[in-house]
C-alpha cells in the first residue's frame, strides 16, 4: 500500500489558487464546482493548521532565545 505524500504548504496554496479561478471563471458544472469547492476546503483547513503549527514553533523559539539571552 503505497502512503499518499502530502503537499507543502506552497503547493496547497498554488491549488487552492487554481481552484478558485476555476470556479470565478463559471466555466465549469455544478457537479465539478462542488467537487472543486470541497477541495479547496480541505486544502484550506491544511494551509491554516501548517499556519497555526508554524506560528506556534515561532514562539517557542522566540521563548527560547529569550531565555538564552536572559542567562
Amino acid at each position: 500500500m503505497s502512503k499518499k505524500k502530502e503537499n507543502t504548504f506552497e503547493e496547497s496554496l498554488n491549488r487552492l489558487q487554481e481552484i478558485s479561478n476555476s470556479l470565478e471563471s463559471g466555466d465549469i458544472g455544478l457537479e465539478e464546482s462542488i467537487k472543486l469547492y470541497e477541495e479547496g476546503i480541505n486544502l484550506a483547513q491544511l494551509c491554516y493548521t501548517t499556519l497555526k503549527d508554524a506560528e506556534l514553533k515561532v514562539t517557542e523559539l522566540k521563548k527560547q532565545l529569550e531565555q538564552s539571552i536572559k542567562q
